[in-house]
């Protein structure tokens, strides 16, 4: 007989005054780990969130099986616990604040030298998790700094994490708390290819520690050590099933839609042509350090106009920093000899002369992008390089807005809040902010995370028509090969702040 570690049986879920699932039914037995699986928005982070106890729940009942025997082997806890401190979850966003405890991180914090010591460092941060109580603990400090590889950035402020950095933290912490029940949203997202291959190893390790894993992933990247799958679609559980008899053909993605040329060549000659500029980007021994720590060293660059560049390294090695002197959001850029859009940096351009000729997305951007204005509001604010809308919407630039939310399938969300709608339609909509006023220099940070492979190749496919119907330059952050663009044929390779 099957043991079950936790059972959903017929329960109504509701979040916001939205009906997520409907007689919903789901056990896990002890001994199996599932992987979540289906397209976006199918319900996979609704359902961590449900197991998690976050989200309301009326009608049929969940049991907590796994509570009932901890406090049978710890009797003397009885009356001091919740089941949800047996849970960790690891969600898609960090909720990082700052030293007083009193307000979250904010966008450009990491390159303002005074703020961005306002963040507790990830040992300090390690430090406040406050594992189970519990005789022996498997998940003890040390053996986490080791095995998370950690120990390089323990003096690292949070704030100065790269994404993946970020990541790699947030999963140490979770296992701090030697959790029953493990839950983690899309872990494998900002991760690269040395690490994703790490993390597998991680969670067989995990697995056979005796925690129950269960995590929101792509089909295409299920770990070894995951048992079960489970396939949702439109919030209904549509198959739960052993590994071994999956295959990704049963989560159902629709082709990807033929780009409209003609629609798409409209929205890009909505402004006026950009100027012809000789150079974009032109860097000359740029060097970037804080403290002791060299993040840049010695980066010569040259990005022409219309070329595309790919640029590729792993989580660490210096390309958001990179990035952050061209796109104007770090003050270093002052103190190093970079020449943007034919004008050197520090001679009387403004960082919004800058930001004007430029549509940038990147996790961070998105991660500390107020939530509050509905889809419409973010892609307007695009024109004026505000995060959000803040003056009276214009009905031109509305009109606009609706038609790239319709070029990008996200136009079923134009009148609701970013917060509401699936993390992979909020980047859809920062993407169409970024291409909104047409600049001539487009930079995509791993602008594909979290969407589903249509989504992912409906990006694709437009990123490679904008391409081939204007001059636009781009630059584009991946750690999937697959994900770049074909109209991409440059490369720039970045480890440890250098040019490899």
């Amino acid at each position: 007989m099957a043991t079950p570690v936790f059972s959903i049986n017929r329960v109504n879920v509701r979040f916001l005054n939205n009906n997520l699932f409907s007689n919903l039914n789901f056990t896990v037995n002890k001994g199996e780990s599932w992987a979540l699986v289906g397209e976006s928005g199918s319900g996979k982070s609704a359902l961590l969130q449900t197991i998690a106890g976050n989200f309301n729940v009326t009608g049929g009942e969940i049991n907590y099986h796994f509570f009932e025997e901890y406090l049978q082997q710890h009797p003397g806890n009885a009356g001091q616990l919740t089941h949800h401190q047996l849970v960790a979850l690891v969600e898609a966003r960090h909720h990082f604040k700052n030293l007083a405890n009193t307000a979250d991180f904010y966008y450009q914090q990491r390159y303002n030298s005074s703020d961005s010591e306002d963040a507790l460092t990830v040992e300090e941060y390690l430090h406040t998790v406050k594992p189970l109580p519990q005789p022996h603990i498997y998940w003890h400090f040390d053996k986490i700094i080791s095995t998370l590889k950690l120990d390089q950035l323990s003096h690292k402020q949070l704030i100065k994490l790269s994404n993946g950095e970020t990541k790699r933290l947030r999963i140490a912490a979770a296992l701090l708390k030697n959790p029953v029940v493990l839950l983690m949203d899309s872990p494998l997202t900002g991760l690269d290819v040395q690490t994703r291959a790490a993390f597998n190893i991680l969670i067989n390790e995990i697995t056979a520690s005796g925690i129950t894993i269960i995590m929101a992933t792509s089909p295409y990247e299920i770990p070894d050590a995951i048992t079960h799958v489970a396939v949702l679609k439109n919030e209904v559980i549509t198959h739960a099933i052993p590994k071994n008899e999956f295959t990704p053909q049963l989560v159902e993605l629709q082709q990807p839609d033929t780009i409209d040329r003609e629609e798409l060549r409209s929205l890009l000659n909505t402004k006026p042509a950009p100027a012809n500029y000789k150079q974009i980007v032109s860097m000359n021994r740029v060097h970037v350090k804080y403290g002791d720590t060299i993040i840049l060293n010695n980066i010569n660059w040259q990005v022409k106009p219309g070329e595309r560049w790919a640029l590729l390294g792993p989580n660490g090695a210096g390309k958001s920093t990179l990035l952050s002197l061209i796109n104007g959001d770090n003050p270093q850029a002052y103190a190093n000899d970079i020449i943007l859009f034919d004008k050197k940096r520090g001679t009387g351009e403004s960082i919004w002369d800058i930001k004007k000729k430029t549509g940038f997305v990147s996790p961070e951007l998105h991660q500390y992008f107020p939530a509050d204005n509905n889809c419409l509001q973010v892609i307007e604010s695009g024109y004026y390089d505000t995060l959000g809308l803040f003056r009276q919407s214009n009905k031109a630039k509305v009109d606009i807005a609706l038609r790239w939310m319709k070029a990008l399938e996200i136009d079923q969300y134009a009148r609701t809040q970013l917060r509401n709608i699936p993390a992979s339609a909020q980047r859809l909509c920062l993407l169409a902010r970024a291409l909104i006023k047409n600049p001539p220099l487009l930079i995509f940070d791993e602008p594909c995370q979290g969407m589903d492979t249509h989504q992912q190749q409906h990006f694709k496919n437009l990123v490679d028509t904008i391409c081939s119907l204007s001059k636009v330059t781009l630059i584009y952050v991946t750690h999937y090969r697959e994900e770049i663009p074909e109209s991409v044929d440059r490369f720039l390779r970045l480890e440890k702040g250098k040019v490899i």
